[in-house]
C-alpha cells in the first residue's frame, strides 16, 4: 500500500501549517488581491474549513465530510465569480505555501497537478 499525500507531507501539523501559510500569503500578496476579496475579512472560518477539507482530500481523516457532508466544491463556490485570474491567484498562493512549508518537491509536483485540476473545475466565468 502506498502512503497517502497526507502521510507524505507530514500529517495534521503540516496540513495546518500549509493552510495557515496559504491564507497568510493571500492576505498579504498584492497579486492575490482579487481572490482575497472573495473571502470574509476575518479568515478564521476559511482557514478551518480549508484545513478540514484538505485533511480528507489528502487522504487523512474525513473531518470535513463528517462535519459538513459532501464538499460539493463547485456548488459551494458558485456565488463567487471565479475566472482564470482568480484561479491563478489561488494556485499561486497554494504553490508558494507548499514551497514555504517545505513540502517535498516530488510530492508538490503531484499535488500541483491535483490542485490545478480542482481549480480549473471551480471556474465559472
Amino acid at each position: 500500500m502506498y502512503p497517502t499525500p497526507y502521510e507524505l507531507i507530514g500529517g495534521d501539523k503540516k496540513v495546518r501549517e500549509l493552510v495557515e501559510r496559504f491564507y497568510e500569503l493571500m492576505d498579504t500578496m498584492p497579486e492575490a488581491y482579487e481572490t482575497r476579496k472573495m473571502h470574509p475579512d476575518e479568515l478564521a472560518e476559511s482557514i478551518e474549513k480549508l484545513y478540514k477539507f484538505l485533511t480528507g482530500w489528502f487522504g487523512g481523516p474525513p473531518i470535513y465530510t463528517q462535519e459538513f457532508g459532501h464538499p460539493r466544491l463547485r456548488a459551494r463556490h458558485l456565488p463567487f465569480s471565479i475566472d482564470d485570474q482568480a484561479r491563478d491567484q489561488w494556485l499561486m498562493c497554494m504553490y508558494q505555501a507548499m514551497d514555504d512549508v517545505g513540502i517535498d518537491k516530488k510530492v508538490q509536483m503531484s499535488l500541483k497537478q491535483n490542485f490545478s485540476q480542482m481549480a480549473n473545475h471551480m471556474r465559472n466565468q
